[in-house]
C-alpha cells in the first residue's frame, strides 16, 4: 500500500458528520418499499432533482414539487437520515454555471437536515454552436489535467459557501481515455480533495466497470487514492452491452463489487455510510427480498469494519 492512504488527514468538517450505516438510493419503485421496511435501511440516499419539476433558469416559478413523491419522502425523514446525491451541478461544464441550482439544494437541505451531499465529478451541461445549453444525457467524463482541476476547485469552494455542509464527488466511468492526461485518476482525486477539501463518494461499480474495460487492477488503484476523504462508498450491479462491461445499475452487486467494498471499508477510516443504489427497472425482478438481500449484505461488510473506523 502507498503512503497515500496513511496521511490521517480529515477533511474540513468531517469530524462533526454523523456516523449512519448502510443507506439506499430511493428510485420510482421503492415508494411502498421504503415505507414499510423502514428497519431495512440506516439512511435514504435521494436525487433531489427527482422530487422537483425544473421548468429552466429563465422561469420565474423555476421548480415545482412533486406532491407524491415529497409525500414519501417526508414519511421517511420522519424516521430515517436523509443525504443527497445531485445530478444536477455539472461540476465540470466550460460554460456557465448554475448558481440558482445550489440555491434550490440549500432549501432542501434546510427542510431535510441532509448531513452531506454530492454530485458527480462529470459534466452534463454542454453548449451549442449557437451558444444554447443542453443536457447531454448522461454524466460526461472530464479529462485529469491542471485546468479543469482549477475550474472543478474553485467550483467546489462555491457550492461550499451554497449549501454549507460536508459536500463529495463521485469518481466518474469512463468508456475511453483522454490522451495525454497530466494525471492519473487517483492523482487527480488526490489533488482535488487536498486542494478544495471536499470529500469522496468512492464509487465501487463505477471503479470495477473501468478496471474491466480498461484492464486495470482496482485493488491497486485503491491503494493509490487517500481514502481518508471518503465519506461514502457506493455499490451497485451492471452487465455487458456492445462488447463493454457497463454501470448500468442492473439489479443485485457482482461478487467483485463486494471483494471491493470488503478491501475498502477496513481502509477508510471517515467513512459514513454505504449505499446501495439499482435502477428501477429491475425490481420487479429483484423484489422485496432481494432489495433487502444486497441491504444485508452491506451491513455485513459495514461490520467488518476495522475497531479504528468504528467512531463511537
Amino acid at each position: 500500500m502507498t503512503d497515500s492512504n496513511q496521511s490521517g488527514i480529515v477533511q474540513d468538517g468531517f469530524g462533526s458528520v454523523p456516523t449512519l450505516g448502510v443507506g439506499l438510493l430511493y428510485n420510482a419503485a421503492l415508494p411502498d418499499f421504503v415505507r414499510s421496511n423502514v428497519d431495512a435501511f440506516d439512511y435514504l440516499s435521494i436525487t433531489p432533482d427527482l422530487f422537483w419539476l425544473d421548468r429552466g433558469p429563465e422561469h420565474p416559478d423555476r421548480y415545482e414539487e412533486l406532491e407524491s413523491w415529497v409525500e414519501t419522502l417526508d414519511c421517511v425523514a420522519a424516521n430515517r437520515p436523509i443525504v443527497s446525491h445531485d445530478i444536477g451541478i455539472s461540476i465540470g461544464n466550460a460554460g456557465s454555471f448554475d448558481v440558482a441550482y445550489l440555491d434550490q439544494i440549500a432549501r432542501f437541505q434546510a427542510r431535510y437536515k441532509f448531513p452531506w451531499h454530492s454530485d458527480h465529478l462529470s459534466f452534463a451541461q454542454v453548449r451549442g454552436a449557437r451558444g444554447n445549453d443542453y443536457n447531454a444525457g448522461l454524466a460526461v467524463p472530464i479529462p485529469y489535467d491542471r485546468e479543469m482541476l482549477d475550474l472543478v476547485t474553485a467550483r467546489v469552494r462555491l457550492i461550499k459557501q451554497k449549501v454549507p455542509i460536508p459536500f463529495l464527488l463521485e469518481n466518474s466511468v469512463y468508456f475511453v481515455d483522454f490522451p495525454e492526461q497530466d494525471m492519473s485518476e487517483p492523482e487527480f482525486l488526490n489533488r482535488l480533495t487536498q486542494s478544495s477539501h471536499c470529500g469522496l463518494l468512492l464509487d465501487l461499480h463505477n471503479l470495477y466497470t473501468n478496471a474491466r474495460n480498461h484492464g486495470f487492477d482496482a485493488f491497486t488503484f485503491l491503494d493509490h487514492v487517500d481514502l481518508t476523504s471518503v465519506l461514502e462508498i457506493h455499490i451497485a450491479g451492471g452487465d455487458e452491452f456492445a462488447g463493454m462491461y457497463t454501470d448500468s445499475h442492473a439489479g443485485p452487486c457482482p461478487e467483485p463489487v463486494w471483494e471491493l467494498l470488503d478491501y475498502a471499508v477496513s481502509r477508510t477510516p471517515n467513512l459514513r455510510g454505504v449505499t446501495f443504489e439499482f435502477h428501477f427497472s429491475y425490481y420487479p425482478s429483484m423484489g422485496e427480498s432481494g432489495v433487502r438481500a444486497q441491504l444485508d449484505r452491506a451491513r455485513a461488510a459495514w461490520a467488518r469494519r476495522t475497531p479504528a473506523n468504528k467512531i463511537q
